[in-house]
């Protein structure tokens, strides 16, 4: 929004200085993006009559001419300027005045004829960059006065750069409402007195589309004189907006747009056949605009009809055959309505981008329309002359929007600003503001003025009292609160400490989508029954996972494709599994898995370069696992699972529940995966890992501890697992370590038997064992280990 300050000081002159005004708009969320001066650093430049104007003896392209400017004698200048005439008032710069760039005007002959100043355009004194041709000014400009006092160049365009809720200051009634307010200072509006009608003429109009229009004003205006010149005040006002002159009529409907924020717009009345129908465009439907393009409109675009073709795009763009022109002398004025919704994203819809548009989509006073139109009737009979109809207006009063009514309290208005501001203060800000507000007990009840259609909630008048009050009278303190730690208990473990542990163990971490290529997951998980996606994606991501390991495979045939030698990848995430408890139902579950492929350690001359295993897999699992305090109460299972190698796999249970599987991906599902090699992979449940077991104290012994070795053989089909777990629960109280070191088979060793190496540490935490009692423990551990799994003692 782009307004001149003389213009904003006619409506509202504080007594604050243009640098505290801009300070004051800002600090109002009226951001001030730019100050710029309407013309150039210039003087002795003053208005002048032409007297004469011959043609230059020397030269076709330029005139000699006497100029009176109010001096006791004219002043011969040579000028070159197609529009120099007798008659004109022009700008003069006499000699010794100095031009923007520092340019001094000094005596001077031009082929042979003495020239004492110029005649100046609006580029030379840095007002435009119109070059065309010398200012012409009006008639009855006063010759001699200085051209920087008569057109008021003493000042500077003021750009606000709005956020989109404050469409009601995108016109300078809004600004000088703020201005007013902030400075408590009386708004001058312009009295707009309701014209009377002087002919009967008047068009029928209907609103097809009610919701998207609900009020529509029209008024037939005869015998307009569109070649009229528009004053020097209305043009020079656009000119600082940003705007430039084009025809009085379009000059006018600027000016509203400018001066009350309403877009409006003219019809050329002969153009329209039949009356005014407001309603949807149909598909395919054409229409040529004003900058003479043509669009196909789409039916969700709300356009302006009359009996036979649509005329305009409603609240965007004007059509050309409608709109008017030099040979206009009758117009139809529209101020229209137009609900944001309807017309919000439809002018980029089709690359276009407009004032009109700018203004409809963040919302115009649905209240305004009448007091736009009498102004722009007012303004164009002024100008244009004519006659006027009587306004014609089609409105549903149910589409309109209402006013708001918020409630303000007391109370939340002290804890959001951290002060406490006096209610006779904050009942004068609310008054100030427009609100009809009452005040209560518990605060104030505020009726929205309908411009201020962007007041809907509390926290809105809050920062209303906020802004207005003065963000920098707000003093600063620093926060006070009394803090209390959330509950947390100590058997909770975070998902990072669980992250950490596979981290620290060389794994990466992915993260890859939560829908997978159904192909893949109903070959590894023939049962699983996934939740297929009603708009997937792509075919190939349009089912949710039930495990995490699908898009983990994908990631590691991505790596091996491009020669990953070595890959451990996890991840933590949900897997979507139907619920048997709840038919037509997924359960989302939480999940950690991993996968471990290729070499076991980076490549170094210093290590061999052997594949990962079942066992690299299991002891990362266990590491996992061990982070819970549970071990004792883990075991790994022999299961088959519809994924897996049958004879590399296993269920993993946690207190006698099944919390993950482990194993090596089936060789047949290698060509679908597209992977290399043996691939290993786990998944376990995370809310198992991240509730652990809290590690009870005890003393440390100072005892010293023992070791003995045993060896025993037994049957190939006998799971060491079982057997350490036997001897861990055997009932021998100073057993405080145990481990198997060695597995042999081979000579001497019977066929389908196996040689088993276990160490067992003995320590007693209140004396130094003797060797009879070290002895006896270790000749228990024999003795159950014979009876319970046939074990013998390898001598």
């Amino acid at each position: 929004m782009k307004f001149s300050e003389k213009w904003l000081r006619e409506w509202v002159n504080p007594a604050v200085s243009r640098d505290e005004l801009c300070e004051q708009l800002s600090m109002a969320g009226l951001e001030v993006d730019g100050v710029e001066p309407v013309a150039g650093e210039f003087s002795g430049v003053v208005v002048g009559e032409v007297v004469e104007c011959g043609q230059h003896p020397n030269a076709d392209k330029l005139r000699v001419t006497k100029i009176n400017v109010g001096d006791d004698e004219l002043v011969d200048i040579v000028c070159g300027a197609p529009n120099c005439r007798q008659g004109l008032k022009v700008a003069v710069a006499k000699v010794g005045a100095v031009l923007p760039g520092d340019f001094k005007i000094k005596k001077a002959k031009l082929r042979g004829e003495p020239s004492f100043g110029m005649l100046c355009s609006y580029s030379e004194l840095g007002v435009s960059d119109d070059h065309s041709g010398i200012i012409e000014l009006p008639l009855d400009a006063p010759v001699g006065e200085d051209i920087r006092d008569y057109l008021g160049l003493d000042d500077v365009t003021i750009e606000v750069d709005l956020t989109p809720n404050r469409a009601d200051c995108l016109g300078l009634r809004g600004v000088a409402r703020e201005v007013g307010v902030l400075n408590k200072a009386d708004v001058c509006e312009p009295v707009v007195a309701p014209v009377a009608a002087a002919i009967e003429d008047k068009l029928a109009i209907s609103l097809s589309a009610p919701q998207a229009c609900p009020r529509y004003l029209g008024r037939v205006v005869k015998g307009v004189n569109v070649k009229a010149d528009s004053p020097l005040w209305l043009t020079e006002k656009l000119r600082r907006s940003g705007i430039r002159s084009i025809d009085p009529i379009v000059d006018v409907t600027n000016y509203v747009l400018l001066e009350l924020g309403h877009p409006m717009h003219a019809f050329n009345l002969a153009a329209i056949e039949g009356g005014i129908n407001v309603r949807m465009a149909t598909a395919g439907e054409k229409l040529t605009l004003l900058d003479e393009t043509e669009v196909e409109l789409k039916d969700n675009t709300l356009v302006i009809a009359d009996d036979n073709k649509a005329l305009a795009m409603a609240g965007i763009f004007g059509g050309l055959h409608s709109g008017t022109d030099e040979n206009t002398t009758d117009i139809l004025l529209e101020s229209a309505f137009f609900h944001p919704d309807a017309i919000m994203g439809k002018a980029r819809q089709y690359g276009l981008h407009t004032d009109a548009s700018h203004r409809y989509e963040r919302g115009v006073d649905p209240q305004l329309q009448a007091t736009a139109m009498e102004r722009a009737t007012q303004l164009i009979l002024e100008i244009c002359g004519g006659e006027a109809g009587p306004v014609v207006e089609a409105v549903s009063e149910s589409d309109i929007p209402t006013r708001a009514e918020v409630t303000l309290r007391k109370a939340r208005l002290a804890k959001v600003l951290g002060i406490d501001i006096a209610a006779d203060t904050v009942s004068e800000i609310l008054a100030r503001l427009g609100l009809d507000a009452k005040e209560t007990d518990e605060g104030w009840v505020a009726t929205a003025p309908s411009y201020r259609f962007d007041i809907e909630i509390e926290e809105d008048l809050i920062e209303e009292v906020a802004r207005v009050y003065g963000y920098n009278s707000i003093p600063n303190q620093a926060p006070v609160a009394a803090l209390s730690m959330l509950p947390a208990t100590e058997k909770q473990l975070s998902v990072n400490t669980v992250k950490s542990v596979l981290l620290n163990r060389g794994y990466n971490e992915a993260i890859t989508y939560s829908f997978v290529d159904p192909k893949i997951q109903n070959a590894l998980f023939p049962e699983s029954n996934g939740l297929v996606l009603p708009h997937p994606i792509s075919a190939d991501m349009s089912i949710m996972r039930v495990s995490l390991w699908p898009g983990l495979l994908q990631a590691t045939s991505y790596n091996q494709k491009r020669q990953q030698q070595r890959i451990r990848l996890f991840e933590t995430g949900l897997r979507f599994v139907p619920d048997a408890e709840a038919p037509n139902s997924i359960r989302q579950e939480p999940m950690l898995a991993g996968v471990v492929a290729g070499r076991r350690y980076d490549e170094h001359w210093d290590a061999n370069d052997k594949p990962v295993d079942f066992f690299d897999a299991k002891a990362d699992v266990e590491a996992l696992l061990a982070l819970t305090g549970k071990e004792k109460t883990v075991t790994f299972n022999t299961e088959t699972h519809s994924a897996l190698h049958p004879g590399m796999s296993a269920a993993i249970y946690l207190d006698d529940k099944c919390v993950g599987w482990l194993g090596a991906v089936h060789p047949q599902f290698s060509k679908q995966l597209g992977t290399n090699g043996r691939v290993f992979l786990f998944e376990l449940e995370l809310a198992a890992l991240t509730d652990r077991k809290l590690p009870q104290a005890q003393p440390i012994s100072k005892y010293p501890a023992n070791r003995r070795d045993i060896a025993i053989t037994v049957k190939q089909t006998v799971k060491v697992g079982d057997i350490i777990k036997f001897v861990e629960k055997i009932g021998v109280n100073q057993l405080v370590g145990l481990n198997l070191f060695d597995v042999y088979t081979g000579q001497g060793i019977a066929d389908g038997e196996k040689s088993l190496a276990l160490s067992l540490i003995l320590q007693d935490p209140g004396k130094t064992l003797e060797d009879a009692e070290i002895q006896a423990a270790v000749d228990s551990v024999i003795q159950g280990l014979e009876s319970e799994f046939g074990a013998a003692l390898r001598e």
